[in-house]
C-alpha cells in the first residue's frame, strides 16, 4: 500500500498500551492528505486505506477530523502518543497535536468510550459460560482488556482532559482478561462502576468541541496541498 502526503503516523494498539506479549500484532494508525485538486472532481479519493502485514490504517485528513470530533477512541490515540511511538511527523501533524483538545467534548467522549466499552461487554456475553475453545478464550480475554482500557482511558479524558496511552499496571489487565474469559459476567461490575463514575463526575471538557479550530487546520492542509492546474 502506497499512500502519499502522510501527515502523522505511529504505533497504536496493544504495543502502545503496554499490553503486547510475544506474538502480538503491531498496529499502526495514521492520517494523510489527499491532493486538494482531487477533491474537486466527480469521484472523490478513497478516504481510508487498510492493510495487513503490516497492520496499518490510514484515514484522509477530513475523515480523521470527523471521527475525532465524534470522540472516536481509536483515532484520538494518534494525537496522544508518546513521542517515541511516532513513525512519521510533519509540521501539519504537529499542528494537529497542538490543537488536540479542540476535538474533545464531554458528551461525545463519554458516549464514545462507554459505548465502545459496552460493545465489548456484549461480545463477552455472547461467549457463553467459558466452556469454549482456547482461541475463543483468547479473543474473550482480549475483549475484556479492551473493555477495561476503554473505561479507564475514557474516564481519564473526561475527568482531566488528558489521555494516557500506556496503561497503569498492564498485568492487572491481563489478569482481568483471564478472569473474564473464565466467566464473562465478572466484567459487569467494572462497567457499572465506570458508568457511575462518569455520571457523578463533572467533566473539564466543554459541551461541544471546537469545530472552528479543526476546520481552520483542515483548510491549512488543503491550501498546502493545492497545486493549480494550468
Amino acid at each position: 500500500m502506497t499512500v502519499t502526503n502522510i501527515l502523522l503516523s505511529g504505533v497504536v494498539g496493544s504495543t502502545a498500551y503496554g499490553l503486547a506479549r510475544e506474538g502480538s500484532d503491531v498496529d499502526r494508525l495514521g492520517l494523510f492528505a489527499a491532493p486538494t485538486e482531487d477533491l474537486h472532481g466527480l469521484r472523490t479519493p478513497k478516504e481510508s486505506h487498510v492493510s495487513t502485514a503490516p497492520d496499518r490504517t490510514l484515514h484522509e485528513a477530513a475523515k480523521w477530523c470527523r471521527l475525532a470530533l465524534g470522540g472516536n477512541p481509536t483515532v484520538l490515540e494518534l494525537v496522544w502518543l508518546p513521542d517515541e511511538l511516532y513513525e512519521a511527523r510533519t509540521p501539519l501533524g504537529d499542528e494537529l497535536i497542538a490543537i488536540r483538545a479542540s476535538f474533545l467534548s464531554a458528551r461525545r467522549v463519554r458516549d464514545a468510550y462507554l459505548g465502545y466499552a459496552t460493545q465489548q461487554f456484549r461480545k463477552l456475553q455472547s461467549r457463553g459460560d467459558g466452556s469454549f475453545s482456547s482461541d475463543t478464550r483468547k479473543r474473550t480475554a482480549k475483549h475484556a482488556r479492551h473493555l477495561k482500557r476503554l473505561c479507564a482511558q475514557g474516564y481519564e479524558l473526561y475527568a482531566t482532559g488528558r489521555l494516557s496511552i500506556r496503561v497503569e499496571d498492564p498485568e492487572s489487565y491481563h489478569r482481568f482478561g483471564e478472569q473474564v474469559a473464565a466467566d464473562p459476567v465478572t466484567a459487569l461490575p467494572l462497567l457499572r462502576r465506570f458508568e457511575e463514575a462518569f455520571q457523578e463526575t463533572r467533566s473539564v471538557l466543554p459541551e461541544q468541541p471546537d469545530e472552528a479550530a479543526a476546520d481552520a487546520w483542515l483548510r491549512r492542509v488543503r491550501a498546502h496541498f493545492y497545486a493549480a492546474v494550468g
